[in-house]
Formats: structure tokens, C-alpha cells, sequence
């Protein structure tokens, strides 16, 4: 009686969601979740999933944006519950989450056999700072959200196709799905050529105007964010 007792404890022990006692930890210091950048406005994470890895349990608090440069599949759990298989994810998939309303605890796990990989950029102030971002009404971007917090753009340009200037009225980040060779183009100065690659990203000040041009042999894709 004594031994059917405890293997009954220790069945209904691994009955119970997985680790449900595991420490939680901020977003940042979860495994492969890495601060890459920060200042007074943002934390940028670059958080990459070999096949078949993942995080620990975590916690999101700040509001955030998240651009997803190498999509996979993950298979989520959320702290007290049992795990979810995510659908596949999107490359160049743009996300916004209002999470300093409702923080969120959980883990993930790449499931797939490719890497995932997805700049999370995390808004450090806990209410806007009152800049406003301009609309781009030129062609080539296409805008992808406007909230309270921000305001997003696609920008896609094909070998030889440019972009007509735009102002950043708010200071804000650019984050590369299509790497490749530009231009930055700005009245008055030499055009500044860049080699963009996958998950770059790069901060941007308000104030500037400038166009872009692709100079080179491959398809661009950028997503630009200017914050509120």
C-alpha cells in the first residue's frame, strides 16, 4: 500500500504542468534573450532560438515591438499551464504587445529545424514621450501600425528602386529583414552607401531627411519604427 501511495504521488506529480515552481526571471536576463542596445527610450533584445532551444521562464513587463527576421515554430507554456504549439511563424512579421497593462510569464521552444530570430524592442518609459511621427505618403513604404505608443513602416525596395525623402519628426530604429546593398541619399551631402545584413538594426534621431536607394544586386526590406 505504502509503494502504490507513492507511485500514485509521483504519477500525479508528472501529471502537473512542467516546472511550474521554476524561477522566473525579466525578459532580459532569460536565456537566449540578449540586451543588444539601450538608452533613455528603448531596450533592443535580439532573441535567437537554435532548433530545439529555448527559454526559461520569463517575465514581459514593458510594452514592446517585435520584428521577426528568421521565423520557425514555437511550442509555448505559459507559467501553471500546459504547453501550446504555436502556428508557424512569418518572416518580417511586426508585432505590437500592450504588456506594462497585463505582464505576461511563460517559456518557449523552437520546434522546428530552422533558427529563430526576433528583435524585441522594449519601450522603457512607461507613457509616451509626446513626439509625433509624419506620415511617409511616398512610394515604397507601407505603414504597418500607428498607436499610442508608435508608429511602424515596411519599406521594400527591388535593385534600382529608391525611396523619395522623408523627415523623422521623432527619434525611433530601423531593423533589417532583407540585407543588402543602399544609399542614403541627403540634400547637400555625398549619398552614403551601407551593406545592410538580416537582424541589423540601427537608431535613428529625429530631425533628419533622407532618401534611400537600392544600389545593389538583391531585394531590401526594412521595417521603421518612430516612437510617440
Amino acid at each position: 500500500m505504502r509503494y502504490l501511495l507513492t507511485a500514485l504521488l509521483i504519477s500525479g506529480a508528472l501529471a502537473l504542468p512542467a516546472a511550474a515552481d521554476e524561477k522566473v526571471v525579466p525578459v532580459e536576463k532569460a536565456i537566449y534573450h540578449w540586451p543588444v542596445f539601450s538608452n533613455e527610450h528603448v531596450m533592443v533584445l535580439r532573441v535567437v532560438f537554435p532548433p530545439g532551444k529555448g527559454s526559461n521562464y520569463h517575465l514581459h513587463s514593458l510594452d514592446q515591438i517585435g520584428v521577426l527576421v528568421e521565423a520557425a515554430q514555437n511550442e509555448g507554456q505559459e507559467l501553471g499551464k500546459e504547453p501550446v504549439m504555436g502556428r508557424p511563424g512569418t518572416r518580417g512579421n511586426v508585432g505590437f504587445t500592450e504588456y506594462s497593462k497585463k505582464p505576461f510569464t511563460h517559456r518557449s521552444t523552437n520546434k522546428a529545424q530552422t533558427p529563430f530570430h526576433n528583435v524585441v524592442i522594449g519601450l522603457l518609459r512607461p507613457q509616451p514621450s509626446g513626439f509625433t511621427p509624419a506620415a511617409r505618403d511616398v512610394a515604397g513604404y507601407t505603414q504597418l501600425f500607428d498607436n499610442h505608443r508608435a508608429r511602424a513602416w515596411r519599406l521594400v525596395l527591388e535593385p534600382g528602386q529608391s525611396a523619395a525623402p522623408i523627415t523623422h519628426k521623432a527619434p525611433g530604429i530601423r531593423i533589417v529583414v532583407d540585407g543588402g546593398e543602399i544609399a542614403e541619399v541627403i540634400a547637400g551631402e555625398p549619398d552614403r552607401g551601407q551593406w545592410l545584413r538580416l537582424g541589423d538594426f540601427y537608431w535613428q534621431e529625429p530631425g533628419t531627411t533622407r532618401g534611400i536607394r537600392n544600389t545593389g544586386t538583391s531585394r531590401v526590406e526594412l521595417v521603421e519604427v518612430e516612437l510617440k
